[in-house]
Parts: C-alpha cells; structure tokens; sequence
C-alpha cells in the first residue's frame, strides 16, 4: 500500500500535539516509499508553520522529509481540476479536502488524515494508528 499524509497528519507531529507519538511511530516505521504528501499540504504545514514564526521548524521539516526523498510529493495537474471540483460537490468538501481525495485517486493512495470529512468519500481515510496496525501485518 502507498499513503498519502494529510497536513493535518503532519502538523500534529511538528507542534507535538496530543498524537504526535502516533505520527512518530508511523514515520519511523512505514518504508519511505509508501508515503507520499501533496503539494498543497507542503504550502498548508508552510504557511501554518511561518506564521507562528517557526520557520526554522519548516526548513527542518523539508530538508529532512521531503529533499531526503522520504516523502513523495504529489500533485493535480490542472487538466484534473474539473474532476477536483466533481469531487468537492459529489462529497461535500472543502476544496483543500478535494484536492487530497483527488490526488489518491490518481496516484491509486490511501488517505491517512485525521479529517471525519473523507468517511463521506468511497476511499474513506485512515489513522496513523491504522496504517501501523495494517504494517505490522505484512510479512
């Protein structure tokens, strides 16, 4: 399976949050080439970590997850926004919560978030727990 990390995913590990243990172990444990985060989630975690002036906390966050090569980034290409919008109307979501369903349509991923609005969609979502639970499966 490939994975694709919601920012909300991320953002609760950077600001230790109550699950950031979750997220840890998940990052820790799932390969590299399993997980995958959209361009929007990168400039969501950006402008959510700059302005409360951890900028430092966003470049380490780059450098380490994405110039590494452990995150996969991933995008909508814009001949797929009729579709992105289909989606936001077909499931009732905001357009950054379309954006992420339509990114794991395309590049065939499970949605891990801790957003309820993907349960309304056919992919459904996963939780980091979820995902370590279905990694400790595989032989």
């Amino acid at each position: 399976m490939k994975y694709l990390l919601d920012s909300n995913i991320l953002l609760e590990g950077l600001l230790l949050q109550a699950r950031a243990d979750e997220v840890r172990a998940l990052l820790l444990q799932a390969p590299s080439n399993t997980l995958c985060l959209s361009d929007f989630s990168l400039h969501s975690i950006g402008l959510i970590l700059t302005r409360a002036n951890l900028h430092h906390v966003f470049l380490e966050f780059v450098e380490d997850m994405l110039l590494s090569g452990y995150l996969h980034l991933v995008s909508v290409p814009p001949r797929v926004m009729l579709d992105l919008v289909k989606y936001q109307i077909q499931f009732n979501l905001d357009f950054d919560d379309a954006y992420q369903y339509t990114v794991a349509v395309l590049n065939q991923l499970d949605i891990v978030s801790f957003d309820a609005d993907f349960d309304r969609t056919d992919k459904g979502r996963k939780t980091p727990e979820a995902v370590l639970d279905e990694l400790s499966e595989v032989p």
